[in-house]
């Protein structure tokens, strides 16, 4: 079903308020499905990625509230990413050796930091992986195309360990405590700079990769791959915090 059609049921269902939410912020359903693809394979299409998305979109436009501390463009933003994520994990899409490398990579961050007592460089993950350089900076772009992550819908599924409530209206409801809130934020805040500000720039500013290439003078998958070593590193970091909760 297109976008159109979306748009046409919505209007026959006669929620004169929440319709107007759903015509104003339809451009914003392509715009975070447009930013989505940059990092997708090709079997990826746009239009799925848009249906998704618009499925969000209602959803948020039945659920807002002004009393939620958030405008309507944040909170559906959330919720349209949200449904695309969604939609893209039920493709299943991704080879499992993928995900196995994912959890290598990040382990193997994890081990060299807490060994050397700083942050890990590239060579010394590699090394500790047992793998040439080339070769796991070619890792981190197959880790990054499978899987995604976003610092606004963190679950279990990511790359995080948050669970999220399917039945919250909030979809930040179901970050599990203040405290990994608190460790999530610390995280990223001792981040390496460039991975930082590769993270800011694509979740805050919304620039795509080749945009963050010119940005910092690099190629588009050196982009991908250090977007995709913040995350495992973000992953590896976080453990502690994920062992602590569950004894």
């Amino acid at each position: 079903m297109t976008l159109a059609k979306h748009l046409g049921m919505y209007h026959q269902a006669g929620a004169s308020g929440p319709s107007r939410l759903v015509e104003e912020h339809a451009p914003l359903v392509k715009k975070i499905a447009l930013h989505l693809m940059a990092r997708l394979p090709a079997s990826v299409q746009l239009e799925d990625l848009m249906q998704a998305g618009m499925i969000g979109l209602l959803e948020a436009a039945q659920r807002y509230s002004s009393t939620k501390g958030a405008t309507f463009e944040t909170y559906a933003g959330i919720r349209i990413r949200g449904a695309m994520v969604d939609e893209i994990r039920k493709g299943d899409w991704v080879p499992r050796s993928v995900h196995r490398n994912s959890r290598r990579i990040a382990q193997a961050i994890k081990a060299v930091e807490d060994r050397e007592g700083r942050e890990a460089q590239d060579w010394e993950v590699a090394e500790e992986l047992g793998m040439a350089l080339p070769d796991y900076h070619s890792a981190l772009s197959d880790a990054s195309s499978g899987r995604l992550f976003s610092l606004d819908e963190l679950k279990e599924s990511g790359e995080l360990p948050i669970e999220e409530s399917e039945s919250s209206d909030n979809p930040l409801d179901g970050l599990s405590s203040e405290a990994f809130r608190r460790s999530l934020a610390q995280a990223i805040d001792a981040l390496p700079e460039r991975e930082k500000l590769v993270l800011s720039l694509y979740y805050q500013e919304e620039l795509n990769l080749k945009e963050i290439g010119a940005v910092l003078g690099v190629s588009e998958s050196r982009v991908s791959q250090i977007h995709s070593q913040a995350a495992l590193r973000l992953r590896g970091r976080l453990t502690d915090w994920r062992d602590a909760e569950d004894a």
